[in-house]
């Protein structure tokens, strides 16, 4: 018996699903806990289902994260890189960030999430972190970078730079991981 090889690359796939519990939607990640492949995002009733991580969305966060922590490392700013790990606030949203980084000092919430999106959602993907207070949200989509800031109103605006790294032009990270 042979098993046949799949001769083009396997592209992520996005599912949302409406008026899911918070019980059900815990339910539906305790069964996929193992399962590295798949990535949940719960917002008030709607999951996303994310499978597989593809290829294109690992090498665009592993560079921006390379790219921002020789920025980081060259400047003597010190962060602490936390990678992904679920942010939560039970009974209405989990989101998990591709990167994130605390600067100045490790805390239990991070200042800056990163967000690479190949495959767009539903879920407004800033109200995940709303929760939390995230200070910075960051977006790559389409091969630009861009930045969200929570306000003093507990909004999420648009800005030209980061509060934390604001030397850093995210036009020119954005032409830098082109050019890689």
């Amino acid at each position: 018996m042979s098993i046949p090889i799949l001769n083009y690359p396997i592209q992520e796939k996005l599912v949302t699903v409406a008026d899911v519990s918070w019980e059900e939607f815990k339910g539906i990640e305790a069964q996929l806990k193992d399962n590295r492949n798949v990535r949940l995002s719960y917002l008030s009733g709607i999951l996303e289902i994310m499978s597989p991580i593809g290829e294109k969305h690992e090498y665009v966060k592993r560079t921006l994260s390379y790219l921002l922590e020789a920025y980081m490392r060259e400047l003597g700013i010190r962060f602490y890189g936390i990678g992904g790990f679920t942010l939560e606030e039970p009974g209405y949203a989990s989101g998990t960030p591709d990167e994130s980084y605390c600067i100045g000092s490790n805390k239990e919430t991070p200042d800056i999430v990163i967000e690479v999106i190949v495959t767009s959602g539903t879920i407004n993907r800033k109200e995940l972190y709303k929760p939390k207070k995230v200070p910075e949200v960051w977006f790559w989509k389409s091969d630009q970078i861009k930045i969200f800031r929570l306000n003093a109103s507990g909004e999420y605006e648009e800005v030209n730079r980061s509060g934390f790294l604001p030397n850093l032009d995210p036009t020119i990270v954005a032409a830098i991981y082109r050019a890689s």
